[in-house]
């Protein structure tokens, strides 16, 4: 079968970290896919296995996703959002595929509605109209007011075969971030979470002992970072080491090199899932991503939710993590230099915890149902 995944992260990476999962998942299975990014290049994710298509890039303006800025910084505007929609469109035509995918639309991604719509115009009206999926994360961003939930559930309606959700139902179901009429109760399919394959441990035992500070992929928790080079000073006998992302990572490391500490500082790494099998603690912000990595190495872990612009969804999933052995949380408005270290060090101490009931073969259960769909409408 032919699969088409339209994904545009617009501040971290994790949207296209799962895309690129997922689409892995499909060529497992034989499938010929194509992932059409509408974001940034992200440097530290692995694309080289993968037909990436690239549209024109955008941006958010920090954390105002109604505000999207091109490469050179500057506010797109109506050609670009133009370039942007017919590339898209000439990649549907081209490909005509058996499965199209969509990374949170309509869920998400409301500025960007018009490029979206006319995708999905254009693949209903194609000789063969593919299945259409909707592809979200466990915990979504809630709707502000109820009517962004109506209209979500209105394209949903007219255009969607299902809504394939990457979580487990015995631990977050959508209901608790999204209002779910039941219409949309009608075409949820819970598939697990979408993970790769364990890490698994560092070949060098990276990372042994040290308390390990990141922020994601994108240009954000410069204030995690900041806290992180104080406490380390108060925990003399322990190492620690920050990994900066975003595209402006040298000249963010270069400023936190200036502020007296014994930690160290360097770029994000690619290895960064295996080293989490060795630290002594993690400390990060808590994305879909980040959170399966925790998980999937037992890593004990201080959370710093991302919170900035009223972002809820970070906190939502801390919240539903604390039952959990090992995961201590922290609010941004309560972050201090003592605190993180009492964090830590309780996390350190808390036994290990145990994820082995929880379904991470997230991506393996959306290709059956997406193949199963197919299937349905050949009989």
């Amino acid at each position: 079968m032919k699969v088409m995944i339209v994904v545009t992260h617009l501040l971290g990476t994790g949207h296209l970290s799962r895309a690129l999962t997922l689409a892995r998942a499909f060529q497992t299975a034989g499938d010929t896919v194509q992932l059409v990014s509408g974001g940034f290049a992200a440097p530290q994710l692995n694309t080289s296995d993968i037909t990436l298509v690239q549209l024109p890039p955008l941006r958010s303006d920090g954390v105002n996703f109604t505000q999207l800025l091109t490469p050179d910084g500057v506010a797109v505007d109506a050609q670009y959002h133009t370039a942007r929609q017919a590339a898209l469109c000439d990649t549907l035509q081209a490909m005509q595929p058996d499965i199209l995918i969509t990374e949170l639309y309509p869920f998400g991604r409301r500025s960007l509605r018009q490029e979206f719509l006319a995708l999905l115009r254009m693949a209903q009206a194609l000789p063969r109209p593919p299945k259409i999926l909707a592809s979200i994360r466990d915990i979504l961003a809630p709707p502000s007011k109820p009517e962004k939930a109506t209209k979500a559930d209105a394209v949903i309606a007219e255009f969607y075969d299902g809504v394939l959700v990457h979580s487990d139902p015995k631990a977050t179901r959508l209901e608790v971030s999204w209002p779910v009429s039941d219409m949309l109760a009608s075409k949820l399919r819970y598939t697990g979470y979408v993970a790769p394959a364990a890490a698994g441990l560092h070949p060098q035992a990276l990372g042994a002992g040290e308390v390990l500070v990141s922020a994601g992929g994108g240009s954000v928790g410069d204030e995690i970072y900041h806290c992180a080079l104080q406490a380390a000073r108060l925990m003399p006998d322990t190492p620690w080491r920050l990994l900066v992302g975003g595209n402006d990572a040298g000249d963010r490391m270069k400023a936190l090199r200036q502020i007296p500490s014994p930690a160290r500082i360097e770029a994000a790494r690619s290895d960064f899932r295996q080293m989490l099998s060795h630290v002594a603690a993690s400390v990060s912000m808590c994305g879909y991503n980040t959170a399966l990595d925790l998980m999937q190495a037992n890593t004990p872990a201080v959370l710093i939710p991302f919170d900035a612009g009223r972002e809820v969804e970070q906190g939502l999933r801390a919240s539903s993590l604390l039952p959990l052995h090992g995961f201590e949380m922290l609010r941004t408005a309560d972050l201090t230099p003592e605190r993180l270290v009492t964090a830590v060090n309780a996390a350190m101490v808390t036994p290990r915890r145990d994820a082995s009931d929880l379904h991470f073969d997230g991506a393996t259960r959306s290709v059956e149902i997406a193949h199963e769909l197919v299937a349905g409408a050949a009989r």
